[in-house]
């Protein structure tokens, strides 16, 4: 699985997983983590789509539910752009870091770990520069 750059976007394909879902993950991470600036000029689903070399309707299905998670916007006759809003990007990068969380709770839930426990490892994780941002 070798990463393809393409405009501002970097995309690590793995044809055995759903490709819509990878194409809409990496990009809301990216937006999400601001390694797309806001207001930026998306790729067409077009020229994606032949880069990726997968079917346009792929691409276009993953820029629609970009648009409706509020991430990118159409601008009629120019293309697809990555919303200008930080709010709007700081408020799904609060849903994204809720929903990660709950899914980490859970998981330490059903191997009966204590909150004790989880705040131990997460402590001596960072201590160890395993955790936070890189």
């Amino acid at each position: 699985m070798e990463e393809q750059k393409i405009g501002s976007l970097r995309f690590r394909i793995d044809f055995s997983q759903p490709l819509y879902e990878q194409i809409l993950d990496q990009v809301r991470s990216a937006i999400a983590k601001g390694e797309i600036e806001l207001g930026a000029k998306m790729p067409s689903v077009r020229e994606l789509a032949l880069e990726l070399r997968m079917n346009p309707n792929t691409v276009m299905r993953a820029y629609q539910e970009l648009e409706r998670d509020g991430l990118t916007e159409k601008r009629r006759g120019q293309g697809t752009y990555v919303t200008s809003s930080s709010e709007r990007v700081q408020s799904f990068r609060t849903e994204l870091a809720s929903k990660y969380m709950d899914s980490f709770m859970e998981q330490m839930a059903s191997l009966g770990i204590s909150l004790a426990e989880i705040q131990g490892y997460l402590n001596r994780n960072y201590r160890n520069g395993e955790g936070g941002t890189r």
